[in-house]
């Protein structure tokens, strides 16, 4: 048996971040590894430029995802002014780039996904330097503010950490019990998840899971994909590519 912390998170507006080109900042349809890291520092109270802490992180979890509801694509478009440094000077503060005498434009597309759901399973290594209860204790009261991959992507309710225990990451993720989100909404958490309410409201489809190397999945994968989200320095925001597997299930109909 292995020993999960499972977390929910459902927001408006999510982004999960893919590798940036030129302007256009594209997002995942499911967590990305540094999305979830991230999550947790910022609950602990990890800075960014802790290096040695992110790494410990980074090094002591691993993730296994079940993508409930992937969302719907939007695309926004952004203009962003930056201040022109005269030779041989640096800027110390935005108002003071922005009250430069040469002001420019950047322009850029960034992609999110709208009323996205996910149920993401947390196992903790040997090496974790904290254990899942204390992941849950900091999930439950951040130190900083939570977010879905940016700043402007909030959580639409809390992510409220569980612990649960099997022998298979499918198992925890398909048999743990888990309230409906629509009735969560309306103060009547008895609803198991999905209720026809759920099905409608989020156009349920095939499910997807999503693990890494070395967890117990409990599944056949459909295929393997490499993603670019495994932080090598969140201080100088370098990330390195690891495999991903994935695995396409259908729903019993409602």
């Amino acid at each position: 048996m292995t020993d999960y912390l499972l977390l929910r998170l459902y927001g408006p507006l999510a982004s999960w971040g893919e590798i940036a080109v030129g302007e256009s900042r594209h997002s995942a349809v499911q967590p990305s590894r540094s999305a979830l890291l991230g999550l947790l520092a910022a609950a602990l109270g990890i800075e960014r430029s802790d290096d040695a802490a992110q790494q410990a992180l980074t090094q002591g979890y691993r993730f296994g995802i079940k993508l409930e509801c992937p969302g719907m694509p939007l695309r926004d478009y952004h203009t962003v002014q930056f201040g022109v440094a005269p030779r041989k000077t640096h800027f110390r503060s935005r108002r003071q780039e922005l009250s430069a005498d040469k002001v420019g434009t950047l322009l850029s597309t960034r992609e999110y996904r709208c009323d996205s759901l996910a149920l993401v399973a947390v196992e903790a290594l040997p090496e974790a330097p904290y254990s899942l209860e204390q992941l849950a204790k900091a999930l439950r009261r951040p130190h900083f503010p939570l977010y879905l991959g940016r700043k402007s992507c909030p959580l639409a309710l809390p992510l409220a950490p569980r612990r649960a225990s099997a022998a298979t990451l499918r198992e925890v993720l398909d048999e743990t019990p888990q309230g409906s989100l629509l009735a969560l909404l309306e103060r009547q958490p008895e609803q198991s998840w999905p209720n026809p309410a759920d099905r409608r409201a989020f156009r349920l489809g095939q499910a997807r899971y999503y693990w890494e190397d070395g967890m117990a999945a409990g599944m056949e994968a459909s295929f393997d994909s490499w993603r670019h989200d495994q932080p090598l320095s969140r201080r100088r925001w370098q990330f390195a590519p690891r495999r991903e597997w994935v695995a396409l299930q259908g729903r019993d109909p409602a």
